[in-house]
């Protein structure tokens, strides 16, 4: 079915009518005459079928004015949804950005490899919606819930360390990314919560946060991120500007990070460098799929195209025509 953007100008139809009366005068009024004795020797003569060529000239005239007319009116394909079942899921990453993430035990520091390596995962994840929340002494939703992998995509590469008071407050990322994900449409949501550290700020404890999560159905994926033993932790800026390291313990709540994960049916992981950390956010791709049903909307395009090419045909025709066969000599 054809859809027209501009559907009035197909009254521009109504011109057939003169132009059809216009031609049925002016060739009723148009045979040449001949003062002859008799008619006898032309009785059995029929018109020529140079005759009937100009009539259906005519009606090749009168398709080229419609293909114009139908080019006016601006055809369309007409919008179309379809269903298509799908795996999808809802998830929110809520990544640590404290200052301890630029740790230098990975290359080249903890926060900017768990950014190359959850952008890796949001590409592979096309049907599902993702929001990303940040956590320090606070937390802030970086991105609520979205298809939109674009805008995902580029609003992580746009997380930066210091926008938010230091600390580390993992119950109320917890709480955050619940609050986001808890009225979200698909039947598995889950939170891939990344830190380097424990909890020693907020408002809400990490546990309770996972006894809130595990009323709502939600999963949570924790991961533990420094390598065992010492790493250079960042410890202040120099009269240069630039940020000084000290070798430290890397320290990480390994007991409470497994006991979310453990009551919200999820899993703990420790991520000791990128590489690791890379096959952790491949066996979380892996265990969080659920089919769903998705929506798909085909966008309206103008489809004038064969009506000019029928309408280029033509008028060549007519030419071809005018100037060869049904060429006039005066």
């Amino acid at each position: 079915m054809i859809n027209f953007a501009n559907p009035h100008f197909l009254w521009l139809f109504l011109l057939y009518i003169p132009l059809i009366i216009w031609y049925i005068m002016r060739h009723k009024n148009n045979n040449p005459t001949l003062l002859v004795s008799s008619t006898l020797p032309f009785a059995k003569m029929g018109n020529s079928w140079k005759l009937y060529l100009k009539h259906f000239m005519f009606a090749v005239k009168l398709a080229a004015i419609g293909c114009l007319i139908i080019i006016l009116c601006r055809p369309q394909t007409h919008d179309n949804w379809s269903t298509t079942e799908t795996e999808g899921t809802d998830i929110v990453l809520a990544i640590d950005v404290s200052t301890s993430m630029l740790a230098k035990d990975f290359d080249p520091d903890r926060f900017n490899a768990a950014k190359d390596v959850a952008l890796q995962f949001v590409a592979g994840r096309e049907t599902d919606n993702i929001g990303v929340v940040i956590f320090a002494g606070e937390s802030f939703t970086q991105v609520p819930l979205t298809l939109d992998k674009t805008v995902l995509m580029n609003y992580i590469q746009d997380i930066k360390i210091g926008t938010l008071q230091d600390g580390t407050a993992i119950g109320d990322g917890i709480a955050t990314s619940i609050n986001r994900i808890k009225n979200g449409k698909a039947k598995s949501k889950s939170i891939i919560l990344l830190t380097d550290g424990s909890n020693n700020t907020g408002v809400v404890a990490p546990l309770t946060a996972a006894e809130i999560a595990k009323e709502y159905g939600i999963k949570i994926y924790t991961i533990g991120v420094g390598s065992n033993g010492s790493a250079k932790y960042p410890v202040g800026v120099n009269y240069y500007g630039k940020m000084e390291y000290q070798v430290l313990p890397v320290v990480i709540d390994e007991v409470t990070l497994r006991k979310i994960a453990d009551a919200t049916g999820g899993e703990y992981f420790r991520a000791t460098n990128e590489n690791v950390l890379k096959d952790i956010f491949g066996e979380i791709d892996r265990l969080e799929k659920t089919r769903m049903d998705v929506m798909n909307f085909s966008n309206t395009e103008d489809n004038y195209m064969p009506w000019a090419i029928a309408l280029a045909i033509l008028v060549l025709i007519d030419l071809f025509s005018r100037y060869t066969i049904l060429r006039n000599i005066p």
